[in-house]
């Protein structure tokens, strides 16, 4: 028995079980669109898998993770993991070892945990319902490394939502996923947004579209000089673009940058500066410059 009660399932030792092939298929895309589920590996994302869960089993909400697998040596490590999943509303733990936890993972250490967790995100008109004050379009990024770094600095930016367009990468994919490090599970997502129409629809939301640009014409210092230098609440001139005001900002494919289509259409296109020699910065880094700007903007003002 589990110290609430429960009855406690016997090891998981069999690396080729059914179940074991079932978490472990879910590293395919095919697998994940069809049963509408994905893996969350490693103590972070899981906790915060499993803290997104229970609040929303609180609210009244549907589940998130509809299984945890953990090594009993993971959960002797992770005190406040072990504490989330005894609590009412918890799914079902089932304990493996870590040759089990490895043939159910995408990675050769998964340290100890594997959640299978429901798709989280949500349409787009729920996030412009909301009013959202700053959100990341990801416009065609491919890299699941770039994704996941971004929508990591979304989430720490304050960020309202993150938005990946048609041809983007899965957020889903177990590199996007653990490239997170937990933030997937922290701001809505929405996924397979049309282009056609998407800045017409941010700004009828109340926002400003900023396109992160390297050819910018309005520079990024310019923006942040301006925003310091106005008086809190104070107008400006009609034309002006405001990092204090609600923001959306695209950013492009690794190798392409935005469609000249989608940058003619924004608000402005801003480059950020670049003071040294390299050519240019990578589209992750490139967002969290941008983000962090219109957050320590709207912050002050």
């Amino acid at each position: 028995m589990t110290d609430d009660g429960r009855p406690q399932a016997p090891l998981m030792t069999n690396t080729q079980a059914d179940r074991v092939k079932e978490v472990a298929r879910l590293a395919g895309r095919p697998s994940r669109l069809r049963r509408r589920e994905f893996l969350a590996e490693g103590p972070q994302a899981v906790r915060e898998a499993l803290r997104l869960h229970l609040e929303r089993r609180e609210a009244g909400d549907g589940d998130v993770v509809v299984g945890a697998y953990a090594t009993p040596e993971a959960l002797e490590r992770h005190a406040d993991i072990a504490a989330l999943l005894a609590r009412d509303g918890a799914p079902v733990l089932r304990q493996a070892t870590p040759e089990v936890l490895s043939a159910m993972s995408s990675t050769v250490t998964p340290q100890g945990f594997v959640a299978v967790c429901r798709f989280v995100d949500v349409p787009l008109e729920d996030v412009l319902a909301a009013g959202p004050r700053l959100v990341a379009v990801l416009v065609e990024v491919r890299d699941p490394g770039n994704a996941g770094t971004i929508i990591r600095a979304a989430d720490s930016a304050g960020a309202g939502a993150v938005i990946l367009t048609e041809a983007s990468v899965d957020p889903y994919n177990p590199k996007t996923v653990r490239s997170t490090v937990g933030s997937l599970f922290h701001l809505p997502l929405v996924l397979g947004v049309d282009l056609d129409g998407l800045t017409d629809r941010l700004r009828e939301g109340g926002m400003t579209v900023l396109a992160a640009d390297g050819y910018g014409t309005v520079d990024l210092d310019d923006l942040q000089d301006a925003s310091a230098a106005r008086t809190p609440g104070a107008a400006a001139p009609p034309d002006a673009v405001r990092l204090e005001d609600p923001t959306a900002w695209l950013f492009g494919n690794e190798a392409q940058g935005l469609p000249p289509a989608v940058s003619a259409a924004a608000d402005a296109r801003v480059a950020v500066p670049v003071y040294g020699n390299a050519e240019s910065l990578n589209v992750g880094t490139a967002a969290t410059v941008c983000l962090y700007a219109s957050a320590r903007a709207q912050r002050v003002g």
